[in-house]
């Protein structure tokens, strides 16, 4: 009976009793070696499942078996709360929050393609003469060394130059390396780039004089350093001008000393510039405050030396048919694997040499597959010098399945958060059959996922709900997708059928519009085209990853707006100019960044409920017979919060040799106040209390408190009724952010002329939110806002007044406005890959 159980379960992963979260006691058996898709609505439980559970279990198994001192790497990983999981083998997450914050990681680094490059051009590059640009000759000398007390000779090979006798250093890895001290350019130290002082953001109103405060950060940086300001009077005094003089009345020398210096040193009190102080104090400084507030001033400027080529001048200087490795770099996958697949044809057909072919050719091989892989993924636009902090959360996600595809692992359960986000229909067909290709390797994927095309290709389907939160945790429907669609428990199924859908609630808005012009746009890969945007409308930028969507909405439209209005300090995407700015007031951009980076933040304090929520407490009988005002219901200030947490909630406790364990605070239980402030209460609840409601049960229970109910409502709108009020910030998912920002526009008083810009809002929501948050966008385009959306959810695009089409191509072959128009339009343009989709949209639905 044991073997039998063993060999039935050997072939599902089951959970029995789960409890992570909002789980209820969920007990699921998931088939291996198969795609499984788990849905339902946005907080119904898929990621409690999928990551809190399934993950969380098998990284604690690993992690279980190192040792005590290895363990401490790891951390302390807690049992997650489930009764049993049996068939789990090793697991792998790759989500979208795995990304390296390092400006050293680039797309080549990541997938180790440059790491092939390199030895390439240490193997078969040509060296030419830093000097005078001519071919280096290889040439043979004998050099003595000394070896076990004997003097002998060694024969070496080394590059001259023939005209100025100039050596190169030896051709190895590492003279291609920007990580390495030895091939970094030394200037930018590898980066490419230079943190540097903006005169611009120095000296934002050169109406007002030195002594006036005209160098903004002077009061702040220099407040306790009185002989700075002395210096710089005497200078003024020296050179013949005052520091009452408006800087808009300097000449550019006087401007240029104050700035930069004296050229020349006086005996005494010489002045080094304001500039080159504020920088020497940015390098020297050990307060994080003091280092951020001088950054405020400065602009990442590319590297005079190396131009952002990253690496020392004799590197630059070695060449493989004519180019550099940087050359290299700045090529698409798609551009660099056609480049490879030329070279490692034929002898006869390449540039090579014979012995340069037979030396390069195990090294192309090796090249081509980790290309393969990144094009089966969509990512053929990506260039090999694309820096990792620049990629989206699906571009990275996608990126390191790649990696997971190149090591070709048997036996091992991947599971993937929303791998579809940033990516058009056509390329979303990609993803699927490599992830097919991942499943047929007997691995087993499990995906949390919204996209139709995903959900009907999956072998297994998980539907989570009924509801969302407290409304959640359930298991509604399992099995094939032909079962799915019979469910009638099933909310997913109903949308997948055909019996509920999302449909346009009004026909697209026509009639006279005025219109931003964007002139010119030829950022990155953007052909120099000019795009029309009609105000008061609902518009989608779309087309296929990589065609130009977020250079044209973001880096161009965004950046010069927001610097128009704003001042911002992000320079724009280059451009000739920008039309009808006058016919706005203002730019809202919501993304997906997160609302706080610690603890602390959450949706109450974003939004402001919980100003309201203090001052409701802090109005009080008892809070005023106590003498007690809004500070005490904070848990950010000291007054009422809990003194041994200092209103953290948990308290950490340091291991010695292991990790340190973070536990929930005794004194307050994790509730982060004091017992005295805990006493009060509203409505039979504590502010605790209030902070674990949900939207939908903070409605109920403020419904007489008519602007806190308001808030709370546009949060409901948004499709996150089921989002605890005092829920971490850092536990929120991207889209929950950007959803959490749109319900704090949307409680203010709307102007109408205002530009609301979003990238793909419907990030994380199920097919019943996404038709909420279309609701809730119609409403503001029909108070005469404009809204833009970057989109790949061809229900949204289909419920747009106008859309601009981007393409054809990702990467160098993008960057053209391949059409605009109506949704009608669209679909009858034969050239517009949205349009073929878009169509079959119509058609289905």
């Amino acid at each position: 009976f044991q073997l039998l159980t063993f060999f039935m379960s050997n072939d599902k992963i089951i959970v029995r009793g789960a409890r992570v979260h909002n789980l209820k006691n969920v007990t699921v058996e998931i088939p291996r070696h198969k795609l499984v898709v788990i849905t339902g609505l946005s907080g119904s439980g898929k990621s409690s499942l999928a990551f809190d559970t399934i993950y969380a279990e098998g990284q604690r198994r690993y992690a279980e078996s190192f040792s005590a001192y290895a363990r401490q790497f790891l951390g302390i990983l807690d049992k997650p709360d489930v009764d049993q999981i049996e068939g789990l083998s090793p697991t792998i997450s790759i989500d979208q929050r795995t990304v390296l914050h390092n400006p050293r990681s680039t797309v080549g680094t990541l997938t180790e393609i440059y790491d092939y490059l390199r030895l390439l051009f240490a193997r078969i590059g040509r060296p030419f003469c830093v000097n005078c640009g001519q071919a280096m000759k290889k040439e043979t000398i004998i050099v003595a060394q000394e070896e076990n007390n004997n003097q002998k000779n060694k024969t070496i090979e080394i590059f001259i130059c023939p005209k100025c006798s100039l050596q190169a250093p030896k051709l190895e890895p590492r003279l291609f390396s920007f990580n390495s001290p030895f091939g970094a350019c030394s200037a930018c130290k590898g980066l490419g780039s230079k943190l540097e002082i903006d005169p611009e953001l120095l000296i934002p109103n050169k109406r007002l004089s030195l002594a006036e405060g005209a160098l903004q950060p002077w009061p702040k940086i220099f407040a306790n350093q009185p002989s700075y300001w002395q210096m710089l009077e005497r200078l003024t005094q020296r050179n013949h001008f005052s520091v009452n003089t408006a800087v808009q009345e300097l000449s550019k020398s006087q401007l240029d000393i104050v700035l930069y210096g004296e050229k020349v040193k006086p005996v005494q009190d010489y002045f080094i510039g304001a500039i080159p102080l504020l920088e020497k104090k940015h390098e020297e400084t050990d307060s994080d405050y003091l280092r951020g507030e001088i950054e405020k001033y400065m602009r990442v400027f590319l590297c005079p030396t190396c131009r952002g080529k990253r690496l020392r001048k004799e590197a630059l200087t070695v060449l493989i048919l004519g180019k550099t490795i940087a050359d290299f770099t700045t090529l698409t996958v798609a551009d660099t694997q056609n480049f490879f697949d030329q070279l490692s044809g034929p002898v006869g057909e390449t540039k090579l040499t014979a012995s340069e072919y037979k030396i390069a050719k195990p090294i192309f091989k090796e090249l081509k597959r980790p290309l393969g892989f990144l094009i089966d993924v969509g990512l053929d636009y990506l260039t090999l010098d694309r820096v990792s902090l620049s990629l989206a959360g699906g571009e990275a996600q996608r990126l390191r399945l790649a990696n997971q595809i190149s090591s070709a692992l048997t036996g091992v359960i991947y599971i993937l958060d929303e791998p579809s986000i940033g990516l058009h229909a056509r390329d979303n067909a990609k993803l699927i059959e490599t992830l097919k290709k991942l499943r047929d390797l007997k691995n087993t994927i499990i995906v949390v996922e919204h996209d139709e095309a995903m959900i009907r290709a999956a072998d297994w389907l998980i539907d989570m709900g009924p509801g969302a939160g407290k409304l959640g945790g359930e298991v509604v429907a399992q099995g094939r997708l032909d079962q799915i669609l019979k469910n009638k428990k099933s909310l997913t199924g109903k949308y997948l059928s055909g019996e509920l859908k999302i449909e346009r609630s009004q026909p697209p808005r026509t009639g006279e519009s005025k219109f931003l012009e964007i002139k010119g746009a030829k950022a990155y890969n953007l052909k120099n085209i000019d795009v029309r945007l009609p105000l008061a409308k609902f518009i989608c930028i779309t087309g296929v990853s990589g065609s130009g969507k977020s250079t044209l909405v973001i880096e161009i439209l965004a950046k010069s707006l927001a610097h128009h209005f704003y001042r911002a300090k992000d320079l724009p995407g280059q451009h000739n100019k920008i039309l009808g700015i006058e016919n706005i007031d203002k730019i809202i951009r919501i993304d997906q960044s997160p609302i706080g980076r610690t603890p602390r933040s959450n949706p109450a304090t974003y939004t402001g409920i919980f100003t309201y929520i203090r001052d409701l407490f802090s109005s009080l009988p008892e809070s005023q017979a106590k003498g007690y005002n809004a500070g005490n219901f904070s848990f950010n200030v000291d007054g009422g919060r809990c003194r041994t947490c200092s209103g953290e909630g948990y308290v950490k406790i340091e291991m010695q040799f292991l990790a340190a364990v973070y536990i929930e605070c005794e004194a307050c239980h994790g509730k982060r106040y004091s017992d005295e402030v805990l006493a009060i209460y509203y409505k039979g609840k504590n502010i605790a209390d209030v902070l674990d409601l949900s939207v939908s049960e903070a409605m109920i229970f403020f419904s007489d408190i008519p602007p806190l109910y308001e808030k709370l409502k546009t949060l409901h709108s948004v499709g996150l009724d089921y989002l605890p009020l005092g829920q971490s910030a850092t536990t929120l998912s991207g889209g929950e952010a950007q959803r959490i920002k749109l319900a704090t526009e949307l409680s203010r008083r709307s102007t109408g002329k205002t530009l609301y810009i979003l990238d793909e809002p419907t990030t994380g929501l199920h097919f019943e939110d996404t038709k909420k948050l279309l609701v809730v966008l119609n409403k503001l385009v029909d108070k005469g806002n404009t809204i833009i959306v970057i989109e790949h959810h061809l229900d949204v695009i289909k419920c747009a007044d106008w859309i601009i089409d981007l393409g054809p191509e990702g990467g160098n072959k993008g960057g053209e406005m391949v059409a605009c128009g109506t949704p009608e339009e669209i679909i009858k343009n034969k050239k517009s890959y949205t349009g073929q989709y878009l169509k079959r949209q119509f058609n289905a639905k």
